[in-house]
């Protein structure tokens, strides 16, 4: 099981949960991620469907990142969107949809 890399969101809250942060990097992105039953554009596919629908727009911001560097395409991202407002609310798709716009912006 390896460790990944530490990002700007864990280290603003590493002092005040880093038991936390040390399962979310070592179990979560050293082991879950890195299990090959999934490809990781599909677990980033699979994460931001869960995150549209359960409102989760300041974590959704990172893994729309994440799912156009493992290999989603902004088209995609889109669609998903699209799809999941039907199943998880119109609210949780508009939302994410503002989210998705200002990360598609800065990726250019």
């Amino acid at each position: 099981m390896s460790k990944a890399p530490a990002s700007a969101a864990r280290e603003r809250v590493r002092a005040v949960v880093p038991k936390m942060i040390d399962l979310t990097e070592k179990v979560l992105y050293g082991d879950v991620w890195e299990r090959p039953e999934l490809s990781k554009r599909d677990r980033s596919l699979i994460t931001c469907a869960v995150l549209v629908a359960t409102y989760r727009p300041e974590q959704l911001k990172g893994h729309l990142q994440r799912g156009l560097a493992n290999g989603l395409t902004k088209e995609e991202l889109s669609e998903l969107i699209t799809h999941v407002a039907f199943y998880g609310g119109w609210p949780c798709a508009m939302t994410a949809a503002n989210v998705a716009r200002d990360v598609f912006e800065a990726e250019g």
